[in-house]
């Protein structure tokens, strides 16, 4: 009896329903980061995304409801990803 072959992971993480490999980064990680200093811009600059980062730097996170949205959007959302568009695991 022979098994059919699976394909090997493409990253050391699996791969994203999308086919691409999971990200190094983690969601959670993200979005705690986010959640407690999303007015500094933590949790993008974390993820890789620098320009969101320096933006919600400037603007204190849009006055902290940037930042939290932006957290609870990291913890909800499976298809957020790192700058090189690789899905956060989760």
């Amino acid at each position: 009896m022979s098994y059919p072959a699976q394909p090997p992971a493409a990253g050391p993480y699996g791969v994203a329903p999308n086919g691409q490999p999971y990200s190094d980064k983690s969601k959670v990680v993200a979005g705690i980061l986010q959640l407690f200093l999303g007015t500094l811009g933590v949790g993008r600059f974390y993820t890789g995304h620098v320009g969101i980062a320096i933006a919600q730097l400037l603007t204190c996170g849009g006055l902290g409801f940037w930042s939290l949205i932006d957290a609870i959007m990291f913890f909800a959302s499976s298809d957020r990803t790192d700058k090189q568009g690789r899905v956060l695991r989760g």
